[in-house]
């Protein structure tokens, strides 16, 4: 649930308090500022707390900072000059810190965390719409069933920095996207970020299903990619343990995600004793499927005919599945995330791990990490360790921080010079996580002390598990 700091005075603050009231779902908490008793409402919610004093106070609003970690701040005054002292009092304490304001002064603020809502402009809006001949948006539109809906992806969102083109869409579509007041290009490589909003379209129901997905911070992999568990197992190229290891940490996965269904795919079968090993794993449990390819159809057609018709969010591979040519060359394009089943059990995890290599890749994944830490329960471990000493990482770790915040989970950043190769083989327990890119897939040597590139590095280790998140990498 998320907590949000309200801070309320002025002509506004008694419509705007019995709104919360009216909307009021449950799902997140309210610590509320306030002045004037009048604002505050008959009726008492549970998860409200109230705090009577002057907002400007600088000390008293750091004391309600202080108690809880809050993932917004809604600022509603009645003057410009408390609003301007209330904004520099929060930014003085936290200073990255999500900010919406009304504005009736047209102030002048250039800050990516403070969101402006010009009073004057809301207001305009909402008379002219009732006027004849004029254009009405969204809720007037198409059937008027609600099938037309307005998201803002929120920070820690698991829909954030994700590419368009990876978001499975059914029975609903994003057709447009706004970014710092304006319509972007829509295109599949686009990536959604924080304080982007999208319209959407589709069925009200599936709307409201998507809605609620966006908003969440945690629990939602492996969505948005898909809902289901893909394991795929070529029993000729796998030796009997190997097999029987990788059905045991499916299963792991699937009790332990919020996933909906997991999909075995068996191809090359070869003993009748491992095929009732595996049925016998799943014996009278529905929300799993087992496929069997007796003719030998190759990974790419099973593949291309199972995601047709499955709704799979992750792939769950062994490390002999990347060494064969015909599927690596068909990972390389996947736009799902892939589980690389290591020699260490998954049930024994206790920390999913990154090790910090390029901004751009490691944004992109940010709040996958957390997401799969929060439902396996592990701590996050990060590496920023850099043994030449060129590269500044303050802010990607800044971006860390703030999503360990919003998803409240405990992270451990261990920053030094050191080499981070040779720290990782120290680890035990480990989940690590990984951008997708190509260069994993391509032919290198077996010298491995001439690569520099802690991703390619990593990926090749056999003792971790790794779940490797595709990225947009132009």
């Amino acid at each position: 649930m998320k907590k949000i700091l309200i801070i309320l005075d002025g002509i506004v603050a008694k419509n705007l308090m019995q709104r919360i009231v009216e909307t009021n779902t449950g799902e997140n908490y309210y610590d509320i500022v306030y002045v004037n008793d009048a604002i505050v409402p008959d009726q008492k919610l549970s998860n409200v707390t109230f705090y009577k004093f002057d907002p400007t106070s600088k000390s008293k609003l750091a004391m309600v900072l202080d108690k809880n970690i809050h993932t917004e701040v809604l600022v509603v005054l009645n003057s410009k000059d408390e609003m301007l002292s209330v904004i520099e009092n929060i930014k003085s304490h936290k200073h990255n810190l999500q900010m919406n304001i009304l504005d009736y002064w047209n102030l002048e603020l250039d800050d990516p965390y403070v969101n402006v809502y010009k009073g004057i402009e809301v207001l305009a809006n909402g008379m002219v719409e009732r006027l004849p001949n004029i254009p009405v948006v969204a809720q007037n539109i198409g059937l008027k069933h609600g099938e037309i809906m307005e998201i803002r992806i929120p920070f820690g969102s698991s829909y954030a920095y994700r590419y368009i083109g990876s978001i499975e869409q059914k029975n609903w579509r994003i057709f447009a996207l706004y970014r710092n007041e304006k319509l972007e290009d829509l295109k599949p490589s686009l990536i959604l970020k924080p304080n982007d909003t999208i319209l959407v379209i589709g069925e009200p129901k599936v709307l409201m299903q998507v809605y609620s997905a966006i908003g969440k911070t945690r629990g939602q992999f492996p969505m948005p990619f898909g809902h289901n568990l893909y394991l795929y197992l070529d029993l000729y190229l796998m030796k009997k343990h190997r097999v029987e290891k990788a059905v045991h940490e499916a299963k792991y996965l699937h009790k332990y995600l919020k996933n909906k269904k997991l999909v075995i795919r068996i191809t090359r079968p070869t003993t009748v004793g491992i095929m009732n090993f595996i049925k016998e794993q799943f014996r009278d449990d529905e929300s799993v499927i087992i496929n069997i390819d007796y003719h030998n159809l190759g990974f790419r057609k099973i593949r291309k005919m199972d995601f047709k018709k499955l709704d799979i969010g992750m792939i769950i591979l062994s490390s002999e599945m990347f060494k064969n040519k015909e599927i690596a060359n068909e990972l390389v394009n996947t736009k799902v995330p892939l589980f690389k089943l290591g020699k260490e059990p998954v049930g024994a995890t206790k920390n999913t791990l990154i090790v910090l290599n390029d901004t751009k890749s490691y944004e992109q994944i940010s709040p996958i990490v957390f997401d799969v830490s929060s439902q396996i329960k592990t701590k996050t471990k990060i590496f920023d360790m850099d043994p030449n000493g060129f590269d500044d990482k303050s802010k990607l770790l800044d971006h860390f921080e703030n999503l360990s915040k919003i998803f409240s989970q405990k992270i451990e950043i261990i920053s030094c010079d050191k080499n981070p190769i040779r720290q990782l083989r120290k680890e035990q327990d480990i989940l690590q996580i990984l951008p997708l890119k190509k260069s994993m897939f391509q032919k290198r040597f077996s010298w491995s002390f001439i690569y520099t590139n802690s991703d390619l590095i990593s990926f090749d280790m056999a003792k971790y598990n790794q779940l490797l998140i595709p990225i947009i990498e132009d």
